[in-house]
């Protein structure tokens, strides 16, 4: 489960957004729109993914 990844896409912006969510989404590197991370698939980042799910496209690498 250690080489396995994902790729976290911004896809809304966080204009109007609550801030415990601007603060979980620019916690997983993503700070533009239209800006993709790969983190490391793992209870933790899919937690964080899983609370900001509207405002993110999630696929596995």
């Amino acid at each position: 489960m250690a080489d396995k990844k994902v790729r976290v896409t911004l896809i809304r912006s966080t204009i109007g957004a609550v801030p415990k969510n601007r603060k979980t989404i620019e916690a997983l590197g993503l700070t533009k729109l239209n800006k993709t991370v790969e983190l490391p698939d793992n209870p933790a980042t899919r937690g964080a993914v899983r609370k900001v799910a509207p405002y993110v496209k999630v696929e596995e690498v």
